[in-house]
């Protein structure tokens, strides 16, 4: 053999062992990072990868498994844990993986859109929560921004502790969440936040949940269109293009001429191929890394970018719900979420139409049809002209009752009045509401946010009156009532609470034709 193949031969074995030593290399995924705090009271799978065959081991306080990597892949599930630590998980196939710092409490995911990927820091008190932030005991971990067209299988992060410089651009709903968690608690809590600003309900659902439903396959049915459609709409862009350039410059002499603010230029067409909010992106790159790790539930606060689709967002939400608990495979763990805040206009239309309130109804029907669900009323902290108000502190809060009584079982009352019924007697409607044991109470006056219609259908503004548990409710202008609504606007303007303080979530008392449902 001459030198040259001598040499050759020489970097082919090597390259071999390389790649069987890389092939060796038994790893965890990365939500078992330094810092991390894994689920008590339920069993918690750990898994990684390694090469086939490989004898994989895992110790974690007194518990030792152990294991064979199959198809590049190994899984153990660690017996329920009690709350504590710090601990030390240690991993060992060919090689060995030491994680320190570990604790044991109460993990949640934080998910949604940009109310809840909103940093604390830009909210209001946010700089007070800062300074005070540091808890040793409260870990948070980010999933990166990333989107995917199939299932991904890790999140590439890290669990860090909360102290002030990394809680500051942290999601502020989640921040607080989890710290009145960790005061009712008195446990270690875990913190995984998972959002993207401006993200629609269905690409956080996985596609084969979509395709599944007639109401929901069109969404997918329109994205595939759009991707076929993209080499023809592209091609035609480029044709165009000198002559949108040659108006574009025209447009920009004319603005400059009248001191005003020059138009942007023309711009190609988007590649839908990579939206990153296309049905199911998010989910594939952003929820399923983080499946089968343990959690006790989820937080959620999204609706903006559905809020012109409510009649279709009924179907969707519990669908998106319900997929995450199946693919998790941990029943139906709790799943509690933040109905839309006051945004936009402040009255209600003559004819009572609002998308956003539509939107709320069909996040309220949720909380009553699945099981171990509840929603955070923020009719009392939004804001008409800001589409994210800096009120995130009272969000958290209301979260974290209901996850006291939804997760933990508390005897407290977690919600504001519901409407259960009304009777009508002459003029007069009576309406009865759930969540009102003790009484209602009018915040800051008199009852406000209430309209009553007749026969024709015409909204009328309406008095109202607190009577114990119930609400009455009358206009001189309609003699024969046939239906009331309660802050049915984008932006109401209400004062309905249980004596708990807690407010009323908007309602309607008939089921007339919704805007939002398709022609």
């Amino acid at each position: 053999m001459n030198r040259s193949l001598r040499i050759l031969a020489s970097a082919v074995v090597f390259f071999i062992v390389l790649h069987r030593t890389a092939q060796a290399e038994i790893t965890l995924h990365s939500l078992f990072s330094d810092n991390a705090v894994l689920q008590q009271g339920m069993k918690v799978p750990v898994w990684g990868t390694a090469r086939d065959g490989e004898k994989v081991r895992v110790k974690f306080q007194k518990q030792t498994h152990s294991t064979t990597a199959k198809e590049g892949r190994w899984s153990v599930a660690l017996k329920p844990l009690r709350a504590g630590g710090p601990f030390t998980l240690e991993v060992a196939g060919d090689n060995a993986i030491m994680r320190t710092n570990i604790l044991v409490g109460e993990v949640w995911v934080c998910s949604g859109q940009s109310n809840m990927q909103w940093p604390l820091y830009n909210t209001e008190n946010g700089a007070a929560a800062i300074t005070n932030a540091a808890d040793p005991m409260l870990r948070l971990f980010t999933v990166p921004h990333v989107h995917a067209d199939e299932p991904q299988r890790d999140a590439k992060a890290g669990w860090v502790e909360c102290v002030p410089d990394i809680v500051r651009a942290f999601s502020a709903v989640g921040y607080y969440f989890g710290r009145d968690l960790r005061k009712a608690r008195k446990v270690p809590v875990g913190l995984i936040h998972s959002s993207w600003g401006g993200s629609p309900a269905e690409t956080w659902t996985p596609r084969r949940f979509l395709e599944a439903d007639p109401i929901l396959k069109p969404s997918v049915d329109a994205h595939e269109q759009a991707v076929k459609d993209y080499p023809a709409a592209l091609e035609q862009y480029k044709q165009q293009e000198p002559q949108l350039k040659k108006k574009h410059e025209e447009a920009v002499e004319k603005a400059k001429a009248e001191g005003k603010q020059p138009p942007k230029g023309p711009r190609p067409p988007g590649d839908p191929g990579q939206n990153p909010h296309r049905p199911a992106g998010l989910y594939n790159a952003m929820i399923a890394p983080l499946q089968p790790f343990a959690i006790r539930g989820a937080i959620w606060y999204q609706g903006e970018s559905n809020a012109g689709r409510a009649w279709q967002y009924r179907a969707l939400f519990p669908t998106m719900i319900r997929s995450w608990r199946e693919t998790w495979g941990q029943g139906d763990f709790p799943f509690l979420f933040v109905q839309l805040a006051p945004y936009g206009a402040s009255q209600p239309t003559p004819t009572g139409d609002s998308a956003w309130a539509e939107l709320r109804e069909a996040q309220l029907l949720t909380s009553q049809k699945l099981p171990k669900t509840a929603m955070a009323v923020i009719t009392d902290a939004g804001e008409c002209g800001d589409i994210h108000p800096q009120r995130k502190e009272p969000v958290g809060g209301r979260l974290t009752l209901a996850a006291r009584v939804v997760a933990y079982g508390e005897r407290l009352v977690h919600s504001g009045p519901t409407y259960d019924s009304m009777k009508i007697t002459g003029d007069r409607v009576t309406l009865q509401f759930r969540h009102a044991d003790r009484g209602l109470v009018a915040q800051g006056g008199d009852l406000r946010g209430f309209v009553i219609a007749g026969e024709d259908r015409k909204w009328v503004p309406a008095r109202a009156e607190v009577q114990g548990n119930a609400v009455m409710v009358w206009s001189p202008d309609v003699s024969k009532p046939v239906a009331v609504r309660y802050g049915w606007a984008d932006c109401p303007s209400v004062t309905l609470y249980n004596r708990q303080g807690l407010p009323a979530s908007p309602f309607r008392t008939d089921d007339f034709p919704m805007i939002t449902k398709p022609k």
